[in-house]
């Protein structure tokens, strides 16, 4: 085990004492689980958690995240089950990318397993599209305008992009790991394959990657996919839903079952 997955693993341990829960789930969900981490990349560790039955038995509203200061490398924050479950049921992308995730640091009890197996129900091919199309804009608009532009912001655009045309082509979650996006949808032998391909090896390799003249054909398949998108995102179908009894029995099976095995969670 290496030194950084020990530390991550005894500050999830810690956040356990501290918070008075148990960590159902933990695992790596940015740029080293799409798989192009820079060589001062943080560690974006994010976790699904449940807490005493009693302190979901109250009249008052509670704090459902819990968040650590980014220290060391490390940026690690989670979110309660009962919070996650209410985002799956509105097929919250960045969640389905957590389960996805090639990293992963901690799987307790069965709970991700289940929603894993639940999650092709509650895909929701709109929503998701929408939400990378955004993040795609909003990443464009304030990294790669200009004739000088920070060029491994490229990866922050090409990878929304590519998971709506993955939507698109299988109507299904994207995979979290960019060389998959890539390998499947960018056509081989491209000159566009070419230079994301060239891009990627740079960035793998860490080079310093800052501001360089844009590049014209990423540029250009960028707007036309993007406009392309807010086109035809609208036509998306959207869940079919109905899985509402089914994430209630998972979240009470879950709360039940950590309870049992380890009856203090002092």
């Amino acid at each position: 085990m290496s030194d950084v997955r020990r530390q991550i693993i005894a500050e999830l341990e810690r956040i356990e004492k501290e918070e008075n829960v148990r960590i159902l789930y933990a695992c790596e969900s940015g740029s080293r689980a799409w798989g192009f981490p820079s060589k001062d990349s943080d560690y974006d560790v994010r976790f699904i958690y449940i807490r005493p039955e009693e302190w979901y038995l109250s009249i008052f509203e509670k704090r459902d995240v819990i968040e650590r200061p980014i220290s060391d490398m490390l940026d690690i924050s989670g979110w309660d089950l009962r919070k996650a479950l209410n985002l799956f049921r509105k097929s919250n992308p960045p969640l389905l990318e957590w389960l996805q995730s090639p990293i992963v640091y901690l799987e307790n009890y069965s709970t991700a397993e289940q929603i894993r197996r639940i999650s092709p129900y509650t895909f929701s091919p709109r929503s998701c599209m929408y939400h990378y199309l955004h993040m795609a804009k909003g990443n464009y608009r304030e990294y790669l305008q200009g004739e000088q532009v920070k060029i491994k912001k490229y990866f922050y655009v090409l990878r929304p992009i590519l998971a709506c045309e993955w939507i698109e082509k299988h109507n299904a979650m994207p995979p979290i790991e960019f060389d998959r996006l890539v390998d499947d949808l960018v056509p081989e032998g491209s000159e566009l394959k070419a230079i994301i391909l060239d891009l990627l090896t740079r960035k793998k390799a860490g080079d310093e990657m800052d501001y360089e003249p844009k590049i014209n054909p990423i540029n250009e398949f960028l707007e036309e996919r993007m406009a392309y998108y807010e086109r035809t995102a609208s036509g998306m179908h959207a869940a079919d839903g109905g899985q509402d009894q089914l994430l209630d029995e998972l979240f009470r099976s879950t709360l039940k079952d950590s309870t049992v095995k380890k009856k203090s969670f002092k």
